[in-house]
């Protein structure tokens, strides 16, 4: 079976329209790291690089021959895959942009951000098994069922869907690592169960890919992707993981002066 995706979608409008909003992240978080760095001691310049790095992953899958070649070629696209929805979410969490801001903002403003941290939406968008359906969930309607052709043909589609690929990305992250502030808070123990849960559904379905090609890609096509997301989102989940487990070891590890 050939790959029938039209171009359309991949227009350079397009390909603008979704690298925008990650082009305004880049200039808004050096303007915050400016001026928050004439009140607080500096801004760290590795938080600054995880930033520039997440951001410039999630806008070379959307715009570029990064973004041109996955609409026509599927192992491409699951690259793209795992910088939109995994790795770029991944760095930019660790940015810790949340933080930034509210050192950033008067202090008027800055409670009012926290007054929406506190809300029940928040809540719901910063709860593991939420997010997790929403992240690997959204991923098995896309590959197994018409939503990935119509992605690559209709631009309404293609914009929601890479939306949702980041989105989901960045809130299951932060929904398992608390770096920035966070107010609805879960255990260690049950954000690992749920961690696991989530890797195993995306795992299942890198495999169902392997063997079920997605409507539109082609046999060989198909194995090479499911094994790039497979192997890929492993090394992915191995950083998320070294970083919840030295979190929970310095949570539970004894103080030095308990001993």
């Amino acid at each position: 079976m050939e790959n029938h995706h039209h171009i359309p979608a991949v227009s350079l409008f397009n390909q603008l329209i979704l690298a925008l909003p990650f082009i305004l992240g880049v200039v808004l978080y050096v303007i915050c790291v400016v001026y928050s760095n004439r009140t607080y001691k500096k801004w760290p310049i590795s938080r600054l690089l995880f930033w520039f790095g997440g951001c410039f992953l999630a806008i070379i899958t959307v715009l570029g021959p990064l973004a041109v070649r996955a609409h026509v070629h599927f192992p491409t696209h699951m690259i793209g895959h795992l910088f939109l929805g995994m790795l770029a979410p991944l760095l930019m969490v660790v940015a810790m942009p949340m933080t930034l801001l509210l050192r950033t903002l008067p202090v008027r403003y800055a409670r009012l951000i926290t007054k929406v941290l506190r809300s029940k939406i928040i809540g719901h968008l910063t709860n593991p098994i939420i997010t997790g359906i929403l992240n690997v969930g959204g991923l098995w309607i896309i590959y197994t069922t018409n939503l990935y052709i119509l992605m690559h043909e209709n631009i309404l589609f293609h914009v929601v869907v890479h939306l949702h690929v980041f989105l989901a990305g960045y809130f299951f992250t932060i929904s398992i690592i608390y770096l920035d502030p966070t107010i609805h808070r879960y255990s260690f123990a049950f954000r690992t169960i749920v961690f696991i849960l989530a890797l195993a559904g995306h795992g299942i379905l890198s495999k169902y890919i392997y063997a079920n090609p997605p409507n539109g890609v082609n046999g060989y096509e198909a194995e090479v992707g499911a094994m790039i997301m497979y192997y890929g989102g492993d090394l992915v989940d191995v950083i998320l993981i070294v970083i919840l487990f030295y979190q929970w070891y310095k949570a539970t590890a004894p103080k030095p002066n308990a001993i």
